[in-house]
């Protein structure tokens, strides 16, 4: 023990650090993350395995990982180590360090290694099998059990042989007896631990080894009677101090009832105590689901059910999934309020963690971060690798490699430096982020037991739950499982859910809950209203589940939102020349209504399907008001100037209180948006104009018609109104916009956009059509009437339902779309399943051994993973900069230099000109660009790709021309001049 060596001197601070040095290391820093950042929850569960003594066995688990060191496998691959070894008296024979024939991957060994000593020591067979897939693990890949024997090749050598099994053995002994425990066969736990527990525990095992390898702080030990777990303790305690590592609540104390009020400045209402009293009604963690209207409060409530459930069942942070980087940022600054709210005296809100890919374009996020001195946050992680570490599997295999320390002072506040670094946000006690990174958990890549390490021990809350397709829905309905099991209380929030939609979260999880592969429902009580609330959770006097349905009052009254449909002429796909003249024809007639309907004054919300729409009628409405009245946002605005455009109409119509809107709202205004206006857009229109989406879509887009009370409107305006475009006239074949004929009961079915169809499939499309038929009558009326949010529960059944709700003149082609869709839905359900975390089949597992069965390839970092969670081919993002023929300059006009060189106080100038392509050929083609010679060298920019275009802001893309006006945005065209992208 005195000779075998964990880190070469190269790698441990110029001076070898023995093998069982880092073993009690890696221990003690166990010890701290137990006492400093593990969940209540967590202590108990583990405690309860161990039959009270889970803190013994969490450290010996963590510092056990790198046992497999200890054989000649490992041990000939440095050579002055390998010198060291031969020189104590064991030796090999076989592979040299000259000539490495064979490899065996030391956590591979070190499975091998337990499963031949621990059930000589007399643990029994059970506990084995689940704790050996710990050590094979802990470099981010389950393997199976084959790949941890020694290879045939190495002819026995590998393991060793001679006095080998004896030091092996004597190793694990002497770990244990440093942690005070008797003997090797004391360490047996009392009860197995679920598969989720295990996956909590293997992500704090790989944390703890990542700590205990920075050689800054843990330096080698060389000389075996200094290495001890006194020292060990010593080394830890000062490492955890400069890293600043923090848990989060810790004991927190359950919310009164004027919680509310005190967090939020006013009392809650009816919908937000149904959803506080169903988080105290809940005996276990379980799954709280939370339906009501757009406005209606859903995410303060379900900030404070967090709060309940976290200190009833000792959870010690939350993590808040939002359905868009853009939602993410406003609901970081929420929570960061709430926190403070709860506990400001332990700084609670500098702790939270905004995770998405952008994050650096939040000015709260990088203020945080920068603290004292720090220019570049972040940055100084720029020599870890996409792992986490450096790996080279031709000499060690994975290691650790230590991260780059600030030069200066750290940062004062915020989150952890160490919290900073790929794959580790989610450690942090508390998440904002995007639902991609909940669902990154659910698949089967590398290291995904830090992620599920992170949402372990916290309340999960997800707001916008119903924007998950079928694809995301997979990775949705997996990670439920694994929380289900994890005894993580989630919280899932929407305006509306599908009754099927539902029913499959719930089992999810509780079929995780009960460890089962399945688990059907006998029924689940459909909601006597709306707003409604459904919590499940598992029985806590024996087998079984609890389902409580409820619902209340709204806070407001139904408001009969009046329908009348503005139909278009659709052509067929015959050529590009019908098009625009549809087009032209569909922009008149919305411009001819809104002139009529604005006369008197009012604020228009116009939301097309796809951003040549809106551009295309954004042109055409500047012409008739000028482009003071018009503001256009879409997704191919530069990011810089999308932000300041959202700004400005969340300024003058967005929620009162927040700004003065009723002295700022202008007497007319028309906003036209894409479907960024869908969700999460604050603001209140007096008037809608939209393009035809499935219903639930649909009834998001209403929500920003007459939003909030006591708004003064001009009189034409003081009921809610919507126009529905995007559709053929019910009845008319081709839709001739020129006429409005009555509507005859037996009408052809509606032609719609194909882009529409192309995102949101025929099949939803004609059934949401059936609707408003229906409610507009057979008989031709001019309008009819939805009560909102009254009616919403009903409409989103009756679409996403099994009913037939088209009229019988469209059953033929309503058959072929529906057969179209679920064929559709089955392979894109069936595109998931490679990637889910489990396979079909394996989901009651009792063990990690063999979960990566075929790992991801990539997926390092998290941009790696966004196209695994998300269907469809991954949009790419350029950076415009223009070229005068003698420098680059920003969007915005200011002068870099001749390479592209960035200053300090110009690189949000640049990253504002940040812009997404369409998918497509033009995303394909922009894979070739690269940044600037100058954005090489800059770590906030060298991952950036520079689009170039002239001093008129054209340019060109492949094949594609390009051009970018700041009015407009980005256009993409074909060299043949068809324009196309969503």
């Amino acid at each position: 023990m005195g000779a075998l060596w964990g880190k070469s001197a190269e790698r441990a601070g110029g001076t070898t650090n023995l093998l069982l040095s880092h073993l009690l290391d890696t221990a003690a820093v166990a010890e701290r993350i137990w006492d400093d950042l593990l969940a209540v929850s967590t202590r108990k569960l583990w405690d309860g395995i161990a039959d009270g003594d889970g803190r013994r066995l969490f450290v010996w688990l963590c510092g056990v990982h790198d046992c497999g060191k200890a054989t000649p496998a490992f041990q000939y691959q440095w050579a002055p180590g390998a010198d060291a070894v031969r020189a104590a008296g064991l030796g090999w024979h076989g592979p040299t360090v000259a000539n490495p024939r064979v490899k065996w991957r030391h956590e591979h060994a070190g499975a091998y290694l337990l499963k031949t000593i621990l059930p000589q020591a007399g643990w029994e067979e059970t506990h084995v099998s689940w704790v050996w897939p710990l050590v094979a693990g802990h470099h981010g890949v389950f393997p199976h059990e084959d790949r941890t024997w020694p290879p045939r090749s190495g002819r026995g050598q590998m393991q060793g042989s001679g006095s080998w099994p004896q030091v092996q053995a004597l190793l694990l002994e002497r770990f244990s007896r440093e942690l005070g425990y008797s003997d090797l066969r004391a360490v047996q736990p009392a009860r197995l631990p679920t598969r989720a527990a295990q996956l909590h525990l293997s992500g704090m095992v790989v944390m703890a080894d990542w700590i205990a390898s920075d050689q800054k702080h843990f330096k080698g030990l060389d000389q075996l009677a200094l290495v001890h777990m006194d020292r060990a303790r010593s080394r830890a305690a000062a490492a955890w101090q400069k890293l600043r590592l923090r848990g989060g609540w810790r004991d927190l104390p359950e919310a009164g009832s004027d919680a509310f009020a005190k967090r939020f400045g006013h009392g809650p209402r009816p919908s937000q105590v149904l959803v506080m009293d169903a988080a105290r009604r809940m005996e276990q963690p379980g799954l709280l689901i939370v339906e009501a209207p757009m406005g209606e409060g859903k995410t303060k409530a379900a900030l404070l059910a967090a709060e309940i459930l976290a200190a009833r069942f000792g959870a010690d942070g939350v993590f808040v999934g939002m359905p868009t980087q853009a939602t993410s940022d406003p609901m970081f600054e929420q929570v960061r309020e709430w926190l403070g709210a709860v506990d400001g005296d332990n700084d609670l809100a500098s702790q939270v963690a905004l995770l998405h890919g952008k994050r650096m374009f939040n000015k709260a996020w990088r203020d945080l971060v920068e603290g004292r001195g720090s220019g570049h946050p972040e940055s100084d992680f720029a020599g870890v690798d996409e792992y986490g570490f450096c790996e080279d599997d031709d000499l060690f295999g994975p290691e650790v490699a230590a991260f780059s320390e600030r030069g200066g002072s750290t940062a004062a506040r915020g989150p952890a430096e160490w919290f900073l670094g790929a794959k580790r946000g989610l450690l942090c006690p508390f998440v904002v982020g995007t639902i991609d990174q909940l669902l990154f958990a659910a698949t089967r890549s590398r290291h995904v037991m830090l992620r599920m390490a992170g949402l372990a021990g916290k309340v999960v809350v997800l707001d916008e739950v119903h924007a998950a397709d079928v694809y995301m829905s997979q990775f949705l309905v997996e990670v439920l499982r694994w929380l289900g099991q994890a005894r993580v209380p989630v919280v899932l929030l929407s305006a509306t859910l599908a009754p099927r939609q539902r029913h499959a979260l719930v089992e999810a999880y509780l079929a995780g809950a009960a460890s089962q592969e399945e688990l059907t429902l006998d029924g689940l009580p459909s909601s006597p209203g709306y707003p409604s609330v459904t919590a499940a959770w598992t029985a806590s006097d024996g087998p079984g589940y609890r389902i409580h349905v409820d619902a209340c009052e709204g806070w407001r009254d139904d408001l009969p939102v009046e329908l009348t449909l503005l139909p278009e002429v659709i052509p067929d796909r015959s050529g590009a020349a019908d098009s625009e003249e549809a087009q032209r024809k569909a922009d008149a007639s919305v411009t001819a209504l809104l002139r009529a309907e604005l006369a008197g004054g009012g604020c228009a919300l116009v939301i097309r399907n796809t951003v040549g729409r809106a551009q295309s009628l954004y042109t055409e409405l500047c012409a008739e008001y000028g482009t003071d009245a018009v503001l256009l946002l879409h997704g191919r605005i530069a990011v810089g100037a999308r932000t300041d455009r959202t700004e400005r109409c969340l300024k003058l119509l967005g929620a009162p209180g927040r700004h003065d809107t009723d002295a700022l709202r202008p007497k007319r205004m028309i906003v036209v948006a894409t479907q960024l206006a869908e969700q999460s857009f604050d603001v209140d229109a007096d008037l809608l104009v939209t393009d035809l989406a499935p219903i639930d879509l649909l009834l998001q887009r209403i929500g920003r018609l007459h939003r909030h009370e006591g708004r003064v409107r001009p009189d034409a305006h003081s009921r809610p109104r919507v126009y529905l475009t995007g559709l053929t006239d019910f009845g008319l074949p081709g839709g001739d916009a020129s006429v409005t004929p009555s509507r005859p009961p037996q009408g052809v079915p509606p032609r719609f956009l194909a882009a529409s169809e192309a995102i949101y499939e025929r099949h939803l499309l004609l059934r949401t059509a059936a609707m408003v038929r229906e409610t507009l009558g057979a008989e031709g009326a001019a309008a009819g009437t939805w009560a909102v949010p009254g009616q919403v529960p009903e409409l989103v059944a009756s679409v996403y339902g099994m009913d037939e709700v088209v009229p019988p003149s469209w059953a033929e082609d309503a058959q072929a779309a529906q057969a179209f869709w679920e064929t559709a839905q089955r392979r894109r359900t069936e595109r998931a399943e490679p990637y889910l975390l489990t396979r079909r089949g394996e989901k009651g597992g009792a063990t990690l051994a063999g979960l990566h069965h075929v790992s991801l390839p990539g997926a390092g970092r998290d941009g790696g993973l966004d196209a695994v969670v998300r269907d469809g081919a991954p949009r790419v993002e350029v950076v415009l900069v223009a070229h005068d023929g003698a420098t680059y300059r920003t969007l915005s006009g200011r002068a870099l230099s001749v390479n592209g060189d960035v200053a300090d106080e110009l690189v949000d100038d640049v990253l504002g000109g940040t812009v997404r392509l369409p998918s497509g050929p033009a995303s394909e083609a922009a894979e070739t660009l690269c940044p600037l010679p100058g954005w090489l060298g800059d770590p906030r920019l060298r991952y950036s790709r520079a689009l170039v275009l002239d001093g008129d802001g054209a340019g060109t893309l492949g094949d594609h021309h390009v051009r970018y006006d700041d009015a407009l945005g980005l256009t993409v065209v074909l060299s043949k001049t068809a324009s196309f992208g969503a």
